[in-house]
């Protein structure tokens, strides 16, 4: 029997208030190596409360939240920090680059945390913008990149690690239609070479190209569906 790559049970996460803020209420959710899975929910539904737990950026209030088998729910902070860096690659609606940075710079920051060497830092993010179409543009800095570009770099940065899992959070959110099939081509092209992939959107029409779609609502998984493909 193989170990998921992430498994969360009965997850919640509490904020404070009277009565307290109940963003995750018993959350049952586990994701085998090589899934392409989409959490899709309207805003306030605990999409984002579940992205951060599952990013190991929050820490649940109860339950337990395992990485590779591992619990990660009381690690200390130091190395929760060196987990995310080594098994979570991050693509974020915003980009998160930095302006003074090449493409290629950018990449490379996402091994910052490995002991890598600036040398072999600079040749993986070269193969990991070869990777997603980009091999030409690492010269640029992101005020040079449109914004489909720039969004293919921050799905490089997510790669150049060789993460577990990739989450993207509203990775379309800041793009065109055009551009926003282009990117979502790109994560299934990913997911089909191997790649696990979790994305979090409040767009259905995007949640209907995954192959599993997990709907959340008050804190609640409310539907867990595959498609017959």
């Amino acid at each position: 029997m193989t170990v998921p790559v992430l498994e969360l049970s009965a997850v919640t996460k509490h904020y404070g208030g009277t009565p307290p803020i109940r963003a995750l209420d018993g959350v049952d959710l586990a994701v085998e190596a090589g899934e392409f899975v989409v959490i899709v929910g309207p805003s306030g539904s605990g999409k984002s409360t579940l992205m951060n737990v599952v990013g190991a950026l929050h820490r649940p209030t109860t339950g337990s939240v395992r990485i590779d088998g591992g619990d990660i729910s009381r690690l200390r902070d130091s190395r929760l920090t060196a987990l995310r860096g080594r098994r979570i690659g991050f693509v974020f609606q915003q980009f998160h680059l930095v302006a003074g940075m090449t493409a290629r710079e950018n990449v490379a920051d996402g091994l910052l945390y490995t002991g890598a060497s600036r040398r072999e830092r600079i040749r993986r993010a070269n193969e990991a913008l070869e990777r997603v179409g980009l091999a030409d543009r690492g010269d640029h800095k992101p005020g040079q990149l449109s914004g489909g570009e720039r969004q293919r770099v921050g799905i490089a940065r997510a790669l150049v690690g060789d993460p577990s899992i990739i989450l993207a959070d509203e990775p379309t959110g800041n793009l065109d239609s055009r551009t926003s099939a282009a990117i979502m081509q790109l994560l299934v092209d990913l997911h089909r070479a191997g790649r696990t992939i979790v994305l979090i959107t409040h767009d259905r029409d995007i949640a209907r190209q995954a192959p599993r779609v997990v709907s959340i609502l008050d804190g609640r998984i409310v539907t867990d569906e595959r498609s017959a493909a």
